[in-house]
């Protein structure tokens, strides 16, 4: 069995390798960065997930097939259930699949199920070996130092992450008909810290009005 640590440093690795896959094809797609993942972080937890999922269950598969068609299931089975978590909690959609062929709900599509197929044989074939023979060379006091580093700044970004969006989420229910600046000033100011947010949950929310997203702007503009 797998050091606890060691899975959680592949949790962060895979994670972090799988919001560096998003923004690549955003950029590619929409010509802008955008930070596709929900918390703060340069990490998609969905991807580290789905990863570890496939490394305790699919290491010993030899079969190449049936190697690829299991990591199409779980890579699946993790996204849409987390789309579903997430849209059913905040009332928000961090991706939508509705306008690809071979979709269901919106919340998976044909089209990405094969390509984590791939990734996900490849992954377990080769990266995984590599990585995890490297965080195994580590001594004991390197080990622990990155773990308990990472894993404070981890739960520290989820800690805030989801508070933010939270209050962004009960905002922007309560200020749709509102049209008054000093009274979303108030709400808005102490949780938009950084205009990397910003563009983030206009995303997420995109039932947001017209000008409550002009005000939010004003006001970053003004905090700089």
């Amino acid at each position: 069995m797998t050091n606890i640590k060691i899975l959680f440093l592949l949790f962060i690795t895979y994670s972090i390798f799988g919001w560096i896959m998003e923004m690549i094809v955003t950029f590619i797609g929409d010509k802008e960065i955008v930070n596709r993942g929900f918390l703060i972080g340069p990490y998609c937890p969905i991807y580290g997930t789905c990863s570890i999922a496939m490394v305790l269950l699919l290491s010993k598969v030899t079969n190449p097939v049936l190697l690829f068609i299991l990591s199409i299931i779980i890579c699946s089975v993790g996204e849409y259930v987390t789309s579903f978590i997430m849209e059913k909690l905040f009332k928000a959609r961090w991706w939508d699949y509705s306008h690809r062929k071979f979709n269901l709900n919106g919340r998976i599509c044909l089209q990405n199920c094969l390509a984590f197929g791939i990734l996900g044989f490849l992954m377990i074939k080769y990266v995984n070996t590599f990585f995890e023979g490297l965080y195994n060379t580590l001594n004991l006091l390197t080990l622990n130092v990155i773990f308990y580093t990472i894993l404070v700044i981890f739960i520290t970004d989820l800690i805030v992450s989801f508070n933010v969006v939270i209050k962004i989420k009960n905002m922007s229910l309560k200020f749709v008909n509102l049209d008054n600046t000093k009274e979303i000033t108030a709400k808005i100011k102490a949780i938009i810290s950084d205009k990397v947010l910003n563009r983030r949950l206009f995303k997420a929310f995109p039932y947001l009005s017209k000008s409550i997203k002009n005000k939010i702007k004003v006001l970053i503009k003004r905090k700089k």
